[in-house]
């Protein structure tokens, strides 16, 4: 027997978009995660957000009840420091970890977050961590505008969080 969600029960509906709810508990699970898994309490960002956003994202796809992607987007030395907290080491002491705990961190959160909607998280699944190294690509969501984006502040650096939604 599996846990696979029955997608033919009345119960699979497509959740209905709801930003000013949603958009604090978007940021309460990534706080939750953060302040957990690493010991960091993260606050708002203050500083402008226009400079390149980081060289490394971490995707987890979304499916079912909701469907979409949660991304989170920093630099090589916040995803380094990371790593470091996870794994009990310095920052310079990491190699390609920084690239799992990055995936595992925005799984964390995307799991946090689908647990906090009632209802709607026992019919979302959440894919496997998808990592993206650099800086010279853009995305094209197909959501259709329904995006929340937060940007906190991790260790003086800026964290971008995204959760894009589709219709």
């Amino acid at each position: 027997m599996t846990n696979m969600p029955n997608f033919s029960e009345p119960a699979f509906l497509p959740a209905v978009f709801d930003r000013p709810t949603w958009t604090p508990l978007l940021e309460l699970s990534v706080r939750e995660v953060f302040d957990i898994m690493l010991g960091t309490r993260l606050c708002p960002y203050e500083a402008p957000t226009d400079a390149s956003p980081g060289e490394f994202t971490a995707l987890v796809g979304l499916a079912g009840n909701l469907c979409g992607v949660l991304s989170i987007r920093c630099t090589n030395h916040a995803a380094r420091i990371m790593a470091g907290k996870m794994l009990g080491v310095s920052p310079d002491q990491v190699d390609d970890d920084s690239w799992d705990a990055l995936g595992e961190i925005a799984n964390m959160i995307a799991g946090n977050f689908k647990g906090k909607l009632s209802g709607i998280g026992n019919h979302c699944m959440l894919s496997v961590p998808t990592i993206i190294v650099g800086t010279d690509y853009q995305t094209r969501s197909l959501a259709g505008g329904n995006t929340i984006e937060i940007v906190l502040n991790f260790e003086h650096r800026p964290l971008w969080v995204t959760l894009e939604l589709h219709d």
